[in-house]
């Protein structure tokens, strides 16, 4: 039976979804998705302390719930929400890591919550995954008998894998399964290459709270955040029960809540398809995107679309108001057609800001809108928002390194000081563990090596050197893949330099599938930038929305599209090649094992595909925008 809310109440900025089998509730932030989880725990503590009872979690790390984390600790500091009687189960551990190494979940809850709140020590709790196998089973018995014993887990915060895995219970996991060892999938731990700064440093099993354990937990609050979510969120709460996507057993639960941003929920029906499911009210974004749809579904172009296409696909309603089909399928060709800009800074000179969250999304991004803008006759900056020094190999670093010294031997140049530096490498990187971050000479090697890249592809698409800005934001400088919240010192970079610009339109990065959550971050530092220009009556730029190496805009999203021609991608892929530490084989490649070239003109081609199979003009390749909205993303 399909779970509906619409009853109740929803909180602000956010909508119930309906047409899945829970409580759906989709958040136009992440932020305002944080808060609400929040507050549920913070409810529970506050009603369990006046009652003079212990309130017991079963928390799990990782990007996801660390919006709500921070919450606390703010609602802590801020309200006096009191941690002093309140036990966190946390619900899995890699085997044989030890509990102090950055990769750990106890080291994780430690920095993204514990340490900032009053709860003692000794009530933080992580099965001791570092025993030997043959005590393995022991430890997680009794792990689960101190749950038990503690009443079992009031809430349990939880997220989906991207292989529907809830903890680490992998799929074909039994459903009435409790604390156990598992093995890893390889999905699960290609994720987590990043953290370890390898695949083949990630361990290969781990302790995880069982199916059954989680599922005694008195109410349960499962999160997905981004588009990467999209289709297992689907899969899990609106197809049927099955092993094969652990998470979907959560239907089960009486008291669960699945919390999403508007990305994550982006493929569910009630967002994606709401006609399906009924009646429904229809605006212009509406029709557009249930006519495109239709196209889609049929077969057939806009401008080919019939009265019977609409009735036999469930789209009576909109027939019968705004019909018939010819005028319909004008009125989407038409809003389409309008999309298309062969120049999207217009033809007056202009002053176009590029963001870069990494050194290389913009031309991976909108490599061929910068060859435009140049082309255009417009002063065209691109400002680079991280080193992105963690994703150079090592052997790069020492390459570089090596390179540096016999250079200046053949110039006879600083010898001494060139091969010392050399030898702090090699032996940083010949005593750096796995999964270590690098000390900071290597740091700054990695990020030279980038610098100098990014350089290279700017001029290569026709940018000007003097208009490139390396911001380097204090945020991202940790050596490790998490990263620190956007900071006052991250805005203010980026404020002094739209001061500095003073851009007619800035371009950014939207991409909210980037699996290291920099694109996230880095949007917000920039939004909360521009509020500051608006706020001290500063001219603020027309902001467009890019894609990356992640995901593309469906064609109802799309508001501008950038045709490209055979030369001008090549021209990009020639600027994009100029990243050769990133180049054959990336070090955090994610789930595609495309290179980031061939992702991109994948991409700008199939969406030029896209628009052909509307019935609109062939191009050969289209880099796709969208409008902000003065809302955070």
């Amino acid at each position: 039976m399909l779970a509906s809310s619409s009853s109740s109440t929803a909180p602000d900025h956010s909508r119930f979804v309906d047409g899945t089998a829970v409580t759906t509730l989709a958040f136009d932030r992440s932020g305002d998705l944080a808060a609400y989880a929040a507050a549920a725990i913070a409810e529970s503590i506050q009603s369990h302390n006046q009652a003079g009872k212990q309130t017991v979690l079963g928390l799990v790390t990782g990007s996801t719930p660390t919006g709500t984390y921070r919450e606390l600790i703010r609602l802590h500091r801020e309200q006096k929400l009191d941690f002093s009687n309140v036990k966190i189960y946390l619900l899995g551990e890699y085997i044989g890591l030890n509990p102090e190494s950055p990769q750990s979940h106890l080291t994780s809850i430690r920095h993204h919550l514990t340490n900032h709140v009053n709860i003692p020590a000794e009530n933080v709790l992580v099965p001791d995954t570092t025993v030997s196998v043959d005590r393995i089973e022991a430890v997680c018995n009794a792990y689960e008998k101190a749950i038990q014993d503690d009443g079992g887990l009031d809430i349990v915060v939880c997220g989906i894998g991207r292989n529907g895995h809830v903890v680490f219970n992998e799929p074909f996991s039994i459903r009435n399964s409790h604390t156990r060892m598992c093995t890893l999938d390889p999905v699960t731990r290609r994720a987590a290459a990043s953290d370890f700064f390898g695949e083949e440093y990630v361990p290969t099993h781990a302790v995880t709270a069982g199916l059954e354990t989680i599922l005694n937990a008195r109410k349960i609050l499962c999160l997905a955040l981004g588009e990467h979510k999209a289709g297992l969120v689907r899969e899990a709460f609106e197809g049927g029960i099955t092993d094969r996507v652990p998470a979907s057993f959560l239907q089960e639960h009486p008291n669960l809540e699945l919390l999403l941003d508007q990305p994550a929920a982006g493929l569910l029906t009630g967002i994606a398809t709401p006609w399906l499911l009924g009646n429904m009210s229809w605006d212009e974004p509406m029709i557009k995107r249930a006519v495109l749809w239709l196209s889609e579904v049929a077969g057939k172009a806009l401008l080919k679309l019939d009265d019977n296409d609409f009735r036999v696909n469930d789209l009576h309603q909109l027939l019968r108001h705004y019909g018939p089909a010819e005028r319909l399928a004008h009125r989407v060709f038409r809003m389409m057609m309008d999309t298309i800009d062969y120049h999207p800074a217009g033809r007056d000179d202009q002053v176009c800001l590029c963001f870069s969250p990494h050194p290389d999304d913009d031309v991976i991004s909108m490599g061929g809108t910068l060859i435009r803008l140049v082309e255009d006759g417009h002063q065209t900056h691109v400002a680079y928002m991280t080193s992105g020094n963690i994703a150079v190999f090592d052997h790069d670093a020492l390459r570089v390194a090596d390179l540096v010294t016999e250079y200046n031997r053949l110039f006879n140049i600083d010898l001494d000081r060139s091969a010392e530096v050399e030898k702090q490498v090699r032996r940083g990187l010949d005593s750096k563990q796995p999964g270590q971050p690098d000390c900071e000479e290597i740091q700054r090697i990695k990020g030279l090596i980038r610098w100098s890249e990014a350089r290279a592809a700017a001029v290569k698409a026709g940018c000007q050197e003097e208009n490139l800005h390396f911001l380097d934001l204090p945020f991202y400088r940790t050596g490790t893949v998490t990263k620190n919240p956007v900071g006052e010192d991250d805005v203010q970079i980026i404020y002094d330099l739209l001061l500095k610009v003073k851009p007619h339109v800035v371009f950014v990065a939207g991409d909210l599938a980037d699996p290291h959550g920099t694109h996230r971050v880095c949007a917000e530092a920039i939004f909360l930038a521009l509020g500051r220009l608006k706020e001290k009556n500063q001219p603020v730029p027309e902001v467009l929305l890019y894609r990356g190496a992640w995901q593309e805009y469906a064609l109802h999203e799309i508001e501008i599209a950038v045709p490209l021609s055979p030369d001008d991608l090549e021209l990009k892929r020639k600027a994009i090649f100029m990243h050769e530490s990133q180049k054959d084989e990336a070090l955090f490649p994610g789930s595609d094992p495309r290179e980031f070239w061939q992702r991109a003109e994948d991409r700008n081609r199939g969406t030029a595909d896209a628009y052909n199979q509307c019935g609109l003009p062939e191009y050969y390749a289209l880099e796709a925008f969208t409008r902000w909205n003065g809302e955070p993303i």
